[in-house]
C-alpha cells in the first residue's frame, strides 16, 4: 500500500491541476459533454480500456490487472450546479450561472489521479477496477439509473464511493452501515382560485391566502402525522403568484421536497399532501391540480462493506478521524448501485481547519480544502487494493 501512497503524493499537484481545470468548466446535468470527453482522453492516454456515452454522457475505463481477482467499481460523479459562482479563487467558473458548488470536480479529479496511480502498479493488481465517472448526479432522473440500465455494473462484484464534505474537517472519514441519505423526493401544486379587484376581496377566491394556509396545514404531517421517533422532512421551497400590486391572483403555485428512509413512510407523505391540499381547497372553493416526483431511492450500505472500509481507513495517511456519522437527508443516486450490488458510500472530510468560514454544498461561495482529495483516493485506493487481495482466492479457483 505504501507503493500506492507515494505515487497519489508525486501526483498531488497534478490531482489539484485537475480539479481547478474542471471547476473553471463546469456543465451542467446531462450536459457534460466536454468533460466527459475529457475524463475518456485521461483514461485512453493511460491505456485504459474506455467506454463513452455510457447511459448518456456516462464514462467507464477499465483497468485490467496482471493477476486474477474480482472486478471493482469506484464512482465519482462530474455534474456541476445552476448556479453563479461568488468565489474569488482564481480558477473561479468561467461558464455564467454554472458552478462545481458541491465537489463533484473533487470527486473526479481524486478518481482520475488514483486511476494514474493505480495504471503504475498495473502488473501487481488482483482483478479488474472500473472507474465508474457518472454524469448527472444532481438532476432526477440522475445519471446512475442510466448506467446501469446501459450495463455499467455487468461482471462488477463490489463498488466503492466517497463525498467530499466540506463541512466536515479535513482528515475525518464519515461511514454508516444502513440507510446513510434519503430518498428526495419534489411535489408541486396549484392553486386554482378566481382573481379579482385587491378593493374587494370578497368577490374572490383568494389563492395566496388558500396558498398561505395549505403551507400552515402541511406542516402538520410531519410535525401531527408522522411518529417523532421517525425521520421526514416536508419543505415548501418555492411560492409564486406573481400579480400587480392591487390584483388579488386567480392562482398560487408552489414548489417543496419531501425527504423520508422509509417506503412507507414515504407513501403515507406522498397521499397525505394530496389529502391536506384537497381539504384545504375544499373550505375555500378553489380548485387544484398536484404533482408528486420521486427521486432517488434511500442510499443504504452494506454492512461488511462498510465495516471494511472502518476498519481500514485509520491507517490511511491524512486520516486523522474514522466515526460513524449519523444518517443525513439530501440525496445520492449512489443508492441505485448499492441495489444492484454489495458496496459502501462514505463521507471525506473537506473543511480547512484554518477557515473562519465555511459555506455548505450548493451555495455561491462553496469551497473545499484541497488537501481532501489526496485523502479521498487514498481511502478508495486502499478499498479497492484490499478488497482485492482479501478476495483473490475465489476468483482464482474459477
Amino acid at each position: 500500500m505504501e507503493q500506492l501512497f507515494n505515487k497519489l503524493d508525486e501526483l498531488y499537484n497534478e490531482i489539484v491541476g485537475i480539479r481547478r481545470f474542471l471547476h473553471e468548466y463546469p456543465e451542467l446535468s446531462f450536459e457534460e459533454v466536454e468533460t466527459a470527453k475529457y475524463i475518456a482522453q485521461f483514461h485512453e492516454n493511460l491505456g485504459h480500456k474506455v467506454q463513452t456515452n455510457v447511459g448518456g454522457n456516462g464514462v467507464l475505463a477499465y483497468l485490467i490487472g496482471g493477476k486474477p481477482g474480482p472486478t471493482i467499481a469506484l464512482r465519482a460523479d462530474f455534474d456541476a450546479l445552476p448556479i453563479q459562482e461568488q468565489t474569488d479563487v482564481p480558477y473561479k467558473s468561467k461558464n455564467d450561472g454554472v458552478m462545481h458548488a458541491c465537489g463533484h470536480d473533487g470527486h473526479t479529479a481524486s478518481l482520475l489521479g488514483l486511476a494514474k496511480a493505480l495504471n503504475s502498479m498495473q502488473a501487481e493488481i488482483e482483478g479488474t477496477i472500473v472507474f465508474l465517472h457518472q454524469h448527472a448526479e444532481e438532476l432526477p432522473p440522475g445519471g446512475a439509473i442510466a448506467m446501469i440500465e446501459d450495463g455499467c455494473l455487468e461482471g462488477v462484484d463490489v463498488i466503492f464511493g466517497t463525498h467530499l464534505q466540506a463541512q466536515t474537517p479535513l482528515g475525518e472519514i464519515g461511514y454508516r452501515s444502513g440507510p446513510l441519505q434519503a430518498a428526495p423526493d419534489r411535489f408541486d401544486i396549484k392553486i386554482i382560485g378566481k382573481g379579482g379587484h385587491g378593493a374587494s376581496p370578497h368577490e374572490t377566491k383568494d389563492s395566496i391566502v388558500i396558498g398561505a394556509q395549505l403551507i400552515n396545514n402541511l406542516q402538520q404531517i410531519v410535525s401531527r402525522r408522522i411518529d417523532p421517533l421517525e425521520s421526514a422532512v416536508v419543505s415548501i421551497c418555492n411560492f409564486e403568484a406573481k400579480n400587480p400590486y392591487n390584483v388579488i391572483a386567480d392562482t398560487a403555485e408552489m414548489t417543496g421536497t419531501v425527504r423520508t428512509f422509509k417506503e412507507d413512510i414515504r407513501n403515507f407523505i406522498e397521499e397525505e399532501i394530496d389529502r391536506v391540499i384537497k381539504g384545504t381547497c375544499l373550505v375555500s372553493g378553489a380548485d387544484y391540480e398536484y404533482t408528486y416526483s420521486r427521486g432517488y431511492p434511500t442510499t443504504v450500505n452494506h454492512e461488511a462493506e462498510t465495516n471494511f472500509v472502518a476498519t481500514l481507513a485509520p491507517s490511511v495517511p491524512g486520516v486523522t478521524n474514522v466515526r460513524e456519522t449519523e444518517p443525513i437527508m439530501g440525496g445520492e443516486d449512489f443508492s441505485y448501485y448499492l441495489q444492484q450490488i454489495k458496496g459502501t458510500f462514505f463521507f471525506t472530510g473537506a473543511k480547512n481547519p484554518e477557515s473562519t468560514e465555511t459555506y455548505p454544498h450548493h451555495h455561491p461561495k462553496f469551497d473545499i480544502d484541497e488537501r481532501a482529495l489526496l485523502i479521498a483516493a487514498k481511502v478508495l485506493g486502499s478499498a479497492a487494493l484490499k478488497y482485492a487481495k482479501n478476495n483473490k482466492l475465489s476468483f482464482s479457483a474459477n
